[in-house]
């Protein structure tokens, strides 16, 4: 089955989804220095943070806090990855012409870590917490109130991608007549200490397939885009992409380390289940997370799967670093833009390709014109939970 993407949003450390794509062409990264926590004890000083007014480190006590309906402390700043969620859901309805209170609309939401950062702010500074808030039903229905579920997957960094393709079973079961799929993720300390303990140096950016790369940053924000059955010609709607088809793995080959013939295997699922193969796919947006042993291993599984003429190859996370259980969204929502625009950009913090990237057909320097109209995105999370999404290029009807 193939659905239409018939609305779409999207919140990065650049802004919504015009503004990230404008930066990714110009080749920008948005890594500033960390705003979260204590660099010299994180052993890392970057990240791509959205800036939007409010204070990381808030007491959450006193006048900053305010009352739940439940006598719950409860604080904007405490559920700043609701905040984010809650409004890409917003505006993808709305792009969409969709409205719950007419229609059956489920909502899932793929994220990695949650809302973290609020447990984090209950236990250090005993900020207001409800279990509540760790689930999006909460978010989500405070602007759709009507949507008839909500899910929240957390599965590392290919949830988003996970809730594409439960989205699409959701439709072929006649189970909604359009479905949310969304993925959101927020900076936390634990997280960050965990990036900054695994590499004995650390990165100022992210550098995606380069011989220099020093390993990963965290990014944060969200996306949702709203998939239906394809809409008759005559309703003139606007179908921002296809989804073909979404292919799914779960290897276990460790802990945190990626697996060749498990990428391998997720990616020839999502073809078969697009019914498409490897030499009509013209762009592969690449998980790309410049690590010692990721970016050598999806190297080879691209190599494996389509040979030294294959694709173009990008990657987003120089420009917004790693979003979590964001980054398969909004590689999907960059590679749909790519292909519509005609132009796909450059991989930004890319310089000299690595070795075992040489081969790639690597788009960095610049943007290129784009080659054709389908495109995969990877994401690949730990425990080898990963995602590949076929996806074709909209229209205006």
């Amino acid at each position: 089955m193939t659905v239409a993407i018939t609305g779409r949003a999207m919140l990065t450390c650049f802004g919504d989804l015009d503004a990230t794509y404008s930066a990714l062409l110009a080749g920008r990264t948005g890594a500033s220095p960390l705003r979260l926590g204590d660099p010299a004890k994180l052993n890392l000083g970057y990240g791509y943070a959205i800036d939007d007014g409010e204070p990381r480190d808030a007491g959450g006590k006193g006048d900053e806090a305010g009352e739940g309906d439940d006598g719950a402390q409860t604080s904007r700043d405490t559920q700043r990855v609701g905040h984010w969620l809650a409004r890409c859901v917003a505006e993808a309805l709305r792009d969409a012409g969709v409205n719950p209170a007419g229609r059956r609309v489920a909502v899932i939401v793929g994220t990695g870590l949650r809302e973290l950062r609020s447990v984090e702010r209950w236990y250090g500074d005993g900020a207001g917490l409800r279990l509540a808030e760790l689930h999006f039903g909460e978010a989500v229905r405070s602007v759709a109130p009507h949507v008839t579920e909500v899910h929240t997957l957390s599965n590392a960094c290919s949830a988003s991608g996970y809730a594409l393709a439960l989205a699409m079973d959701l439709l072929a079961l006649g189970e909604a007549d359009a479905v949310v799929a969304a993925g959101c993720d927020t900076m936390t300390e634990s997280m960050l200490t965990m990036i900054g303990r695994v590499g004995e140096t650390t990165a100022d950016i992210v550098r995606p397939f380069d011989a220099d790369r020093q390993g990963v940053l965290l990014g944060e924000g969200a996306a949702a885009v709203v998939l239906e059955p394809d809409p008759e010609p005559e309703d003139g709607r606007t179908v921002h992409g296809v989804l073909r088809g979404v292919g799914l793995g779960c290897d276990a080959y460790h802990e945190t380390a990626p697996d060749r013939g498990g990428i391998v295997a997720t990616m020839r699922d999502a073809h078969r289940r697009a019914g498409v193969t490897p030499d009509q796919i013209d762009l592969v947006l690449a998980h790309g997370t410049a690590t010692e042993l990721g970016d050598p291993t999806e190297a080879a599984a691209l190599l494996e799967v389509f040979g030294p003429d294959g694709p173009q190859v990008t990657g987003i996370k120089g420009a917004i670093g790693h979003t979590s259980g964001g980054a398969a969204l909004m590689s999907v929502l960059v590679a749909l833009t790519a292909l519509r625009e005609g132009t796909v950009p450059p991989t930004a913090g890319l310089r000299t390709p690595a070795p075992e990237a040489e081969w790639l057909n690597l788009v960095h320097g610049g943007p290129v014109p784009a080659r054709g109209h389908l495109a995969q995105v990877n994401a690949f999370g730990f425990g080898g939970v990963n995602a590949v999404t076929m996806v074709e290029a909209g229209h205006a009807r």
